[in-house]
């Protein structure tokens, strides 16, 4: 599990988001409602899926570098799948695998504590 989690407002535009996805390694923002509860997931997939395929080329038009002000709570994943901090390796893959997701927030009294990857998973089984 990673405990350094990076959060980003679900009114937060997807400029916020290309900022952060471009200065770091991660995959995956979990994303706040505004009592600070988590509401969603913003991958890094989806995030590439509501930007225009002409932003940052040479055909780029005005209207492609607005899909930047789209919001995040447009085009996130809702409803997340979570896991606490107590449960195994073998419960949080089958998690993922089940759900075909990417990531399991980590919750303790619907606080975040951390986040699982698969790459996580992967790291853990290889090391065993």
């Amino acid at each position: 599990m990673i405990t350094r989690v990076v959060t980003i407002d679900m009114d937060d535009r997807l400029s916020l988001a290309k900022e952060i996805f471009d200065n770091v390694s991660f995959h995956h923002l979990l994303v706040l409602d505004e009592d600070d509860k988590l509401s969603g997931i913003l991958s890094h997939r989806d995030f590439l899926r509501a930007l225009s395929p002409n932003l940052g080329t040479a055909a780029e038009l005005i209207r492609d570098t607005e899909t930047l002000q789209k919001r995040v709570h447009q085009v996130m994943s809702h409803h997340p799948i979570t896991i606490a901090p107590h449960c195994t390796i073998n419960q949080a893959s089958k998690l993922i695998l089940d759900h075909d997701i990417g990531c399991l927030p980590v919750l303790e009294n619907n606080r975040i504590v951390g986040i699982i990857t698969w790459k996580d998973l992967l790291k853990a089984y290889c090391s065993t």
